[in-house]
C-alpha cells in the first residue's frame, strides 16, 4: 500500500506492522520515525543494519519472538536495506507480529525494484517515498529554527548553512543543533564562527568513524552509522581518510613488530601522535598485524574504484565494507 509522506498520521501500529521508507531524504525519514516514537512512547526501540540481520537471521527472528516484562512492545528500525532483505521478510507474517512494528530504511528505489513492488502491491505493507527537499524548504526550516530559539543570525549566514548541507535535511538539523549549543550565551553569530563550526563538525564525524573502524569497535560503528547521516558524497571522503589512516597504522604496526614495545612505538611516531589519540591508536595497532593491514589497504583501493563507478550507491557499499572488516 502506498502512502505519501504527508499521510504519516494514517500509520497505525496496530494495523500496519511493516513499513518501507525509501528515498534520498534521510532527514525527513528520521523526523517521521521520531514522530511515530513520540506518539508511542510505550514502545522500546532497536536499531539494525541490514548486514547484521543477513549475517545472523536467527538472532533477528528471536528478537521478534522474545518478550520480557519491560519490553512487550518494540519498534525495530532496519537501515540501508536492499533487495536481499526480501528473503527475511518472506519468513515473517505481519499478522503474527502482535506488538512489533518494523520500519525499513532504503535509498532511492526505482519502480523496477522488487522490494518497492513487494510493498506497493500488498495491502499488509506500507510504502512511503521521501523525496529530496529543495533549498526553499530547507531555508524555511532553518529560519524557523533560529526564530524559535531566539538566535540572531543574518539571512546570508542561514543561506551559507543550507548550502553547506547540500540539500540534506538530516545534515542541516544536526548543524542547527550544534550551532544552537555553540550560540548559548552569545548575542550574535558571525560567518567565521559558523564556517569553523560546520567544518570541524564534519571532520569529527568522519574521523570518529574511521578510528573506530580501525579499532574494530563494531558496536560503536553501528551507532555512528545510525546517528550520522553520511551520504554518497561522504563515501569517497571516508574512504580516503580510512586509506590514509591505514597506511599510518601499517608503519606503526611494523615498528611494533620490531620493538615489541607499544609505548615506544607511540612515542617515537612521526608525525607525533596527539595525546588524545594515543589509546585509540594503541587499540588499532593491537588489532592489525602488518600483513593484514596491507590486505586492508589493497581492499580500500578497490572499494574506492567501485564506489566511484557506483556513486549513487557508494555509501551503502562502503557501510557494508566497514561492517565486514570489523567482523573479521
Amino acid at each position: 500500500m502506498i502512502l505519501k509522506s504527508s499521510e504519516i498520521d494514517k500509520i497505525k501500529l496496530k494495523t500496519g506492522k511493516i513499513v518501507l521508507f525509501y528515498g534520498k531524504n534521510e532527514g525527513l525519514k528520521n523526523q517521521t520515525t521520531k514522530n511515530i516514537l513520540d506518539k508511542n512512547s510505550d514502545y522500546t526501540l532497536a536499531n539494525y543494519e541490514e548486514r547484521e540481520i543477513l549475517d545472523k537471521p536467527d538472532v533477528f527472528f528471536e528478537s521478534i519472538k522474545s518478550r520480557s516484562l519491560f519490553e512487550d512492545k518494540k519498534i525495530l528500525i532496519i537501515k540501508r536495506v536492499s533487495e536481499k532483505i526480501l528473503n527475511i521478510l518472506e519468513q515473517i507474517n505481519p499478522e503474527e507480529l502482535n506488538d512489533i512494528f518494523i520500519i525499513l530504511y532504503s535509498d532511492n528505489l526505482e519502480k523496477r525494484y522488487k522490494l518497492r513492488n513487494y510493498f506497493e502491491k500488498d495491502k499488509k505493507y506500507i510504502c512511503i517515498a521521501f523525496y529530496p527537499d529543495n533549498d526553499q524548504t530547507l531555508l524555511r526550516l532553518a529560519f524557523n529554527f533560529f526564530q524559535e530559539k531566539k538566535i540572531t543570525i543574518s539571512p546570508s549566514n542561514i543561506s551559507l548553512i543550507v548550502r553547506k548541507c547540500n540539500g540534506n535535511r538530516e545534515s542541516l538539523l544536526n548543524q542547527l543543533i550544534k550551532i544552537e549549543n555553540y550560540a548559548r550565551g552569545k548575542k550574535k553569530l558571525d560567518i567565521e564562527n559558523i564556517s569553523n563550526l560546520i567544518h570541524l563538525s564534519e571532520d569529527y564525524e568522519v574521523s570518529e568513524l574511521v578510528n573506530n573502524c580501525l579499532a574494530k569497535n563494531k558496536k560503536k560503528i553501528v551507532n555512528i552509522l545510525n546517528e550520522n547521516n553520511f551520504n554518497n558524497e561522504h563515501a569517497i571522503l571516508i574512504t580516503r581518510n580510512l586509506l590514509n589512516k591505514s597506511k599510518r597504522i601499517l608503519k606503526l604496526s611494523e615498528e611494533y613488530e620490531k620493538s615489541k614495545n607499544i609505548d615506544l612505538t607511540i612515542s617515537s611516531a612521526k608525525p607525533p601522535i596527539f595525546w588524545k589519540e594515543k589509546e585509540m591508536t594503541k587499540q588499532q595497532i593491537y588489532k592489525w598485524k602488518p600483513e593484514n593491514i596491507k590486505k586492508l589497504i589493497y581492499k580500500l583501493n578497490n572499494i574506492e574504484l567501485v564506489a566511484k563507478k557506483n556513486i549513487n550507491n557508494s555509501i551503502n557499499l562502503l557501510s557494508d565494507f566497514i561492517l565486514e572488516q570489523t567482523s573479521n
